[in-house]
């Protein structure tokens, strides 16, 4: 079971998720990420497998840019359509201040 808390703020949203049990990777076939403003930033935080992060990167493709949290050094820009962000820029975030716990 995959369950997603999401979190939109000025210039980005957060889209945290939570693994319960054993994820499959069937489950990609029929899963439906939270929608959120494509003007904006994405944010990805969670404990997952890589092919779980690699769906996501690319399901959130369109938005601006996309990064994925690191909880030693913050959220790490991996894609971009916007000169200001760059891959390889870190967002310095707290993703449980944000979400809440």
């Amino acid at each position: 079971m995959l369950r997603f808390r999401v979190r939109e703020v000025d210039e980005f949203t957060v889209v945290g998720f939570e693994v319960e049990g054993i994820l499959e990777p069937k489950v990609l076939r029929d899963l439906r990420p939270p929608g959120v403003n494509p003007r904006k930033g994405v944010i990805l935080t969670g404990r997952g497998p890589i092919w779980l992060y690699g769906f996501l990167v690319h399901f959130y493709h369109p938005t601006v840019w996309v990064a994925t949290y690191d909880p030693r050094i913050g959220a790490v820009v991996v894609e971009s359509h916007v000169p200001d962000k760059s891959p390889g820029d870190v967002v310095a975030i707290d993703p449980e201040e944000i979400l809440g716990r």
